[in-house]
């Protein structure tokens, strides 16, 4: 595994200069993306730095408190795409991600990888992070197109056949096309890291499968509760 060094961080960058000028030039305003990416660099630093403190403590209760505000942001997030609704329907949010992403959390990490202990940070974080925002992804897809759907006449029914539909079209996507049109990120860096390709492939089946649950049962959940 090649060690980045600041100096090779800040040549990735170039490529994204090219793009903020594009959004300069063609008036779109970069507002949003250049605060997006300040962001990006804001938090992956801190939870570097955060993840390393975690992984050195080796604590239970710490690990769940960190799931708990993974949780607790999934939640809210998934509802930017209905500020109007948002503390309405933040309580089914939570209850979604955390039985649908929960449930599918437990299954991988515990019976599949069986974590040793069942607390692994090194295991337990990462995967809760990528079932997590799958779950969120989902649920705000689904939430939208759901009172879309409502605002057009549809019945409560076929709103959410649509909407669960249109929700699982990212993830229906993926499944096609991981590899033969991407190599995704779990699989790249076990292979940078020179893991066989053969295992990279079954821990990405079980992403994979990590995934298409998360975000079927998560959403599934929340739209059913929308006629409670």
């Amino acid at each position: 595994m090649v060690e980045i060094s600041l100096p090779q961080l800040v040549i990735a960058f170039i490529p994204v200069i090219g793009v903020m000028v594009i959004l300069h030039k063609w008036q779109t305003g970069f507002g949003s993306a250049g605060y997006g990416l300040l962001r990006m660099l804001g938090q992956l630093l801190l939870v570097g730095y955060f993840l390393t403190h975690i992984f050195e403590s080796d604590n239970a209760w710490l690990v769940m408190a960190v799931l708990v505000v993974m949780v607790s942001a999934a939640s809210w997030i998934a509802l930017r795409t209905l500020p109007d609704r948002r503390k309405q329907l933040l309580s089914d949010a939570l209850l979604s991600v955390v039985v649908g992403g929960g449930f599918t959390l437990v299954v991988m990490t515990q019976f599949v990888l069986e974590a040793d202990p069942w607390y692994n940070p090194k295991l337990i974080l990462p995967l809760a992070g990528m079932i997590f925002a799958s779950a969120m992804n989902s649920i705000s897809l689904a939430g939208e197109r759901y009172y879309s759907e409502l605002g057009n006449g549809k019945s409560h029914e076929q709103a959410r056949a649509f909407s669960f539909k249109a929700a699982m079209i990212p993830v229906v996507n993926a499944l096609f096309a991981v590899g033969l049109v991407s190599l995704p990120g779990m699989m790249t860096g076990q292979i940078l890291a020179g893991v066989s390709p053969l295992i990279a492939a079954r821990y990405q089946i079980m992403v994979m499968c990590m995934i298409f649950s998360a975000s079927g049962l998560a959403s599934a959940l929340f739209l059913a509760r929308q006629k409670l």
